[in-house]
């Protein structure tokens, strides 16, 4: 179960994530970031690395890829809201992107 984030460890969180290029959706609670490779191919790879993690977290993105740019947004449809399970999922795909 997600756990929804707030208070002072929401702001922490969001923090944390703005510094690795993450930004808060409008009209929605839920963080974006768009990741661009070198091309197609690894762009897939990526969101292949990327969907292995989501799986094994029952935690899965909605994103949209187009040639070697993948937009991403993460939010928790049970909490209604981001969670803990948003952040660990960014910190994912930050380290795979890397």
């Amino acid at each position: 179960m997600a756990n929804k984030l707030q208070g002072a460890a929401r702001d922490a969180a969001l923090e944390g994530l703005a510094r690795a290029g993450w930004a808060l959706q409008d009209g929605r609670d839920a963080i974006a970031k768009t990741f661009v490779f070198r091309d197609f191919t690894q762009a897939f790879g990526w969101m292949t690395q990327v969907a292995i993690q989501a799986e094994k977290l029952n935690h899965h993105p909605e994103w949209s890829n187009v040639y070697k740019t993948v937009e991403v947004v993460l939010t928790t449809h049970d909490v209604d809201g981001l969670s803990d399970l948003d952040v660990t999922l960014a910190g994912i795909m930050d380290r795979i992107a890397d």
